[in-house]
């Protein structure tokens, strides 16, 4: 017979870091670009991740529906999906880089808790300590008057743009967070490729629609805009596949403890490129989050491993 090739050890957490740092670009070049909405950026994400997709479905001949009664966890899984990256691509433009990307790791802290609500799961007081420090962490990026005072520093522009932005970040998290319950409830019946055609169709065509009703709707002015978008596209993507094959060779614990490596990419090149050093609440907020986003992942993780062993028995 065959001998099975020996998996490189560490290789999933590889490719953890390296999307992480595609995706940490991607942002970078987001806020580089000029007098674009963030509405036309994802309906361009949209796009490459159609074009990507296609031949995935065509291949492994899922059809381009899905399952008759998966069709409405589809519809909403693209439509949160959606709205989750163009909020967080409104975060990304109008407040400082890094503090966007810490407020986006409280996606597990918020996934626990509506897991308890809807999908009835188990949620300790460890949960609940959790998510209390990712809720400081929060305060602490969002940094509000009444708590530090009328002069807030180490944001970019005005305090109601840096407050819009976070509340846009909030919003996005708690979008993807429910985008997370619904791929749950739907389980393995649906192939990957489907949930992600869901979310590449259904969001290209709510932006296209928000643009026209905006008035958005405009040409990059110089080439520079122009290779920044297909970079962001392109990046993005390169970003899901390494992710997904990282999740295919590892845990999902070591991989979402890995992924926090997207906040400290944020803050290197947010003060490398941006000239914006991340102001020491920010830094307090993030290790806040990702205090949290850890310790929701390790907890999931030993749990998991737990359950296994008990089958196993």
């Amino acid at each position: 017979g065959t001998k099975k090739k020996a998996r490189c050890p560490g290789l999933g957490l590889f490719y953890t870091i390296l999307s992480a740092f595609l995706f940490s670009v991607a942002s970078l070049l987001l806020k580089k670009i000029e007098d674009i909405h963030s509405v036309e950026v994802s309906a361009f994400r949209c796009v490459f991740q159609m074009a990507f997709v296609l031949p995935g479905l065509i291949y492994y001949k899922t059809g381009f529906l899905g399952p008759k009664g998966k069709r409405i966890f589809l519809f909403f899984r693209g439509f949160l999906g959606s709205i989750a990256m163009v909020l967080l691509y409104y975060a990304y433009q109008v407040m400082p880089l890094a503090d966007a990307t810490v407020i986006t790791f409280t996606s597990p802290v918020f996934t626990s808790l509506l897991a308890w609500i809807f999908l009835k799961e188990k949620y300790s007081l460890w949960d609940l300590l959790f998510t209390l420090f990712a809720v400081t962490g929060v305060i602490l990026i969002a940094r509000p008057p009444f708590l530090f005072g009328s002069r807030v520093t180490g944001i970019e522009g005005s305090y109601s743009d840096h407050l819009k932005g976070t509340t846009a970040a909030i919003a996005s998290t708690l979008s993807s967070a429910s985008t997370f319950i619904i791929l749950r409830k739907v389980g393995k019946s649906v192939h990957f490729f489907l949930s992600i055609w869901y979310y590449a169709v259904i969001g290209l065509v709510g932006c296209v629609i928000a643009l026209f009703v905006l008035n958005e709707w405009r040409l990059p002015h110089c080439g520079r805009d122009r290779v920044f978008l297909i970079s962001i596209g392109l990046l993005g993507l390169g970003g899901q596949v390494f992710l997904t094959k990282a999740l295919q060779i590892e845990k999902a614990g070591p991989v979402s403890i890995m992924r926090t490596m997207d906040v400290v990419f944020a803050f290197i090149l947010q003060a490398l490129f941006l000239n914006h050093p991340p102001a020491w609440s920010t830094v307090g907020g993030a290790l806040c989050v990702v205090a949290s986003s850890c310790g929701t992942a390790i907890r999931k993780w030993r749990h998991s491993v737990k359950k296994a062993k008990q089958r196993q028995i």
